[in-house]
């Protein structure tokens, strides 16, 4: 019988996110009879774990904290990393990748896959920390990582820009289950009668943590300016923080005159059924690498309206509609072609939207891409040279690993 790969991924976190359901999705569609995987989190925020755990698949946090540069919980990743011994190490964000990076060439004679899960960081957006990382591993990128995977093609071009080793970037986009984001005549009726609404409410959705990079202020304002026109519009915004409880959201909503039109609904669980019940879907974001929530509403056979940044326009293609970022007006004209095109033909879109996301980034397909890689560096291995564990001997396997009942 053929032994199996090892692979530990290495994330910042597993709070809810793009590259973290991304994962869970990889995890999930994994081979078990070729491949061992294990989740490392360097940081105790935990939602998705139970979702990896339900497979299976051990997850371990090494109790970093954010915003904190910890050497000895670089040390403890180490020691982890040379107890468990894995084939290959795939990293998942930016800090993730720093520190793994380190860590792995530190502890293990394995390959280290970099993962990249945005485009430009935007300065006056993102974190000091944040942008010393990707300049620090810019700098680094010639000798800790031996691939570097992006989730886009905007993405690998603004890594490169940035001084990434062109070589060792490579695309691998992310992908979809379209067996659970599918179209669902029952979640129409279902998300209206849960929201107290009409049966025929026309509902506008959003799917997105609350984060200045996706923009909530850009849909509010659409939503503001599209109310008047079409007064049985509603929006709808589910993620992490997007809630009454959010009090800058909540004042805006207040503030442009969408109270009882707008539904903030916080994280969900039952995003398929969610985005199965909208008549549009929406990504008003300032910045994307390649949104999630665009190919699961277009899986369901939504038809979507997003800005023009990473590659959504490539990814919806000509079953949607590509608006300027920032530009609330744009986003409203839009939203207003598609609703008052007749429902045969806003359906056919829907139809060629699922279509697209089946043949471009079906899920099982992608994870292949993904087991192929780690199958060819896990055989290069043996001959390319990997870094050795040197500097590595009996005091790193110390006990690095920490089980989730003990946080």
């Amino acid at each position: 019988m053929m032994k199996k790969i090892k692979v530990v991924h290495i994330i910042n976190w597993l709070n809810y996110g793009g590259a973290e359901v991304m994962l869970c999705s990889l995890l999930a569609r994994t081979d078990r009879e070729r491949f061992e995987s294990m989740v490392v989190a360097l940081i105790d925020i935990l939602p998705l774990a139970e979702r990896v755990e339900a497979l299976g698949i051990p997850v371990r946090v090494i109790g970093m904290r954010r915003g904190v540069f910890d050497p000895r919980g670089v040390v403890r990743l180490a020691r982890l990393l040379h107890r468990e011994r894995p084939q290959v190490v795939q990293t998942w964000m930016d800090h993730s990748n720093l520190i793994g990076g380190v860590a792995a060439r530190l502890a293990a004679r394995a390959p280290v896959i970099w993962g990249v899960h945005q485009t430009n960081p935007i300065p006056q957006l993102t974190k000091r920390t944040t942008l010393m990382t990707v300049s620090a591993c810019a700098q680094l990128s010639r000798r800790l990582p031996t691939r570097i995977v992006c989730c886009s093609e905007s993405a690998r071009a603004a890594y490169a820009r940035q001084g990434f080793a062109v070589e060792r970037l490579t695309v691998i986009p992310n992908g979809f289950d379209t067996d659970a984001f599918r179209p669902d005549p029952a979640a129409r009726l279902d998300v209206r009668r849960e929201l107290g609404l009409a049966p025929d409410a026309t509902l506008i959705g959003l799917v997105a943590r609350y984060d200045p990079f996706k923009d909530h202020a850009n849909f509010l304002r659409a939503a503001a300016a599209l109310k008047g026109r079409l007064p049985d519009v509603h929006f709808l915004l589910c993620g992490d923080r997007v809630d009454p409880g959010n009090e800058t959201l909540a004042s805006m909503v207040a503030a442009l005159g969408l109270r009882g039109r707008c539904h903030l609904l916080g994280p969900r669980r039952d995003v398929p059924r969610f985005q199965a019940g909208l008549d549009l879907a929406t990504s008003s974001s300032v910045s994307e690498a390649f949104p999630l929530a665009v190919g699961e509403a277009m899986a369901c056979g939504v038809p979507c309206v997003v800005t023009d940044v990473g590659d959504s326009a490539s990814i919806v293609g000509e079953t949607g509609r590509v608006v300027p970022p920032r530009d609330p007006r744009a986003l409203a004209a839009a939203w207003e072609e598609l609703l008052a095109l007749a429902p045969d033909a806003r359906r056919r879109l829907g139809q060629a939207a699922r279509l697209r996301v089946q043949e471009r980034y079906e899920l099982a397909s992608i994870a292949r891409r993904y087991e192929d890689l780690y199958e060819i560096l896990h055989a290069g291995s043996h001959t390319s040279g990997v870094p050795s564990s040197a500097g590595c001997g009996p005091e790193w396997a110390g006990q690095g690993k920490r089980s989730l009942s003990e946080h």
